[in-house]
């Protein structure tokens, strides 16, 4: 069974404010967060380092993720931050917990910075229990309303961030989720000095037509850590999927595009077509074909599940109780005529050839 790279998990956020603790299997937090408001806010969990060892998650891309303060909800349990300062704040505090909790707890987590970090992660992962084997965690910054300052951006690479994306919402940087519109001044800015440093760019949450201005602007490795192809989304309306001109043009920049197990994300009428047991987990096989189709081979997909990101078990297709059931994707793709290659290719190969490409010796 190949080895899995999952792009997307917001998993300082859910251990610093939800408290959960990731080294318990997905069905202990379950049991601890029974009549728990936390609930309400993401559903059940589906992750724990039992079912990362049974799937053979290898490697995570650990974000750094704040929401904006929304002003439609303002008795929320969690609130957002009110300014790029208290955002930054929060991101900082997130990326200091990484290297806190790896530090702490190497034997179950292991911050991910170098070449180095990730040849010696893969060895140690071969050599560990079967049932004790180590998550890689490569930092990613959902977002960048925490970057207040351009002079951040060496700061935020010595502490370890790799891959930035500009939006969530809209900021002061580009249009995003629900609040369309491009690239502002800002903007630009950041992306030419991302490309100085060397970050990779997320185009996930971006508004197309800020994708498309980074696509022409940025010079660096491109990725989607998680979006699907919008066309094969039954009832789709919006702006944080990926349409086709966009898939194309991404492609045509070797972009890799990792795709996501929601079921929002699959059929946006996914409650009243039968809900999660009539969802099934081929929706996401199809997604990885047809973005291959486009590309013309399997090396431009990944996965990239945000488990935890919101949404839980509850949300999830029908295969899926938790992350060890990733594998059951594996055999819907032979079906497809994927072959073994291009299967360990698009579990984890297309992804780590991306990080590869971004981190230094």
């Amino acid at each position: 069974m190949p080895l899995f790279l999952d792009a997307h998990q917001d998993l300082a956020w859910n251990m610093q404010v939800l408290g959960r603790d990731y080294r318990r299997s997905a069905h202990e937090t379950r049991a601890l967060e029974v009549g728990s408001p936390i609930l309400e806010l993401t559903g059940n969990s589906l992750l724990g380092l039992p079912e990362y060892n049974q799937a053979g998650v290898a490697w995570v891309f650990g974000t750094l993720f704040a929401a904006p303060f929304n002003p439609n909800k303002p008795d929320e349990q969690f609130p957002g931050y009110r300014s790029p300062q208290e955002a930054h704040q929060r991101y900082m505090s997130q990326i200091d917990f990484y290297h806190a909790y790896t530090s702490s707890h190497p034997d179950t987590h292991r911050l991910i910075t170098t070449l180095s970090d990730l040849h010696a992660h893969r060895t140690r992962w071969q050599q560990a229990d079967p049932q004790l084997r180590p998550v890689g965690l490569i930092p990613l910054m959902e977002g960048a309303e925490g970057i207040v300052s351009l002079d951040e951006l060496p700061e935020w690479w010595q502490k370890g961030v790799r891959i930035i994306g500009l939006a969530w919402q809209g900021n002061q940087y580009c249009g995003g989720t629900r609040t369309p519109g491009p690239l502002t001044p800002a903007g630009y800015e950041l992306i030419d000095a991302m490309a100085e440093i060397g970050f990779v760019l997320d185009l996930s949450h971006m508004d197309q037509p800020a994708a498309f201005q980074c696509l022409e602007r940025f010079p660096g490795q491109i990725i989607a850590s998680h979006a699907n192809a919008s066309v094969l989304v039954k009832g789709y309306t919006g702006n944080r999927l990926l349409s086709d001109e966009l898939i194309k043009s991404m492609f045509d920049r070797d972009a890799v595009i990792g795709v996501v197990p929601s079921n929002s994300f699959l059929n946006k009428d996914w409650k009243e077509d039968g809900g999660k047991a009539a969802t099934s987990l081929q929706l996401l096989a199809d997604q990885i074909d047809y973005l291959c189709q486009i590309a013309g081979d399997a090396r431009h997909v990944g996965i990239g599940t945000d488990f935890d990101g919101g949404f839980g078990v509850e949300h999830v297709p029908a295969e899926i109780d938790s992350i060890a059931d990733l594998p059951k994707l594996l055999p819907m793709l032979v079906r497809l005529g994927f072959k073994d290659g291009d299967i360990e290719a698009i579990a984890s190969g297309n992804f780590l050839r991306v990080i590869e490409s971004a981190l230094p010796e």
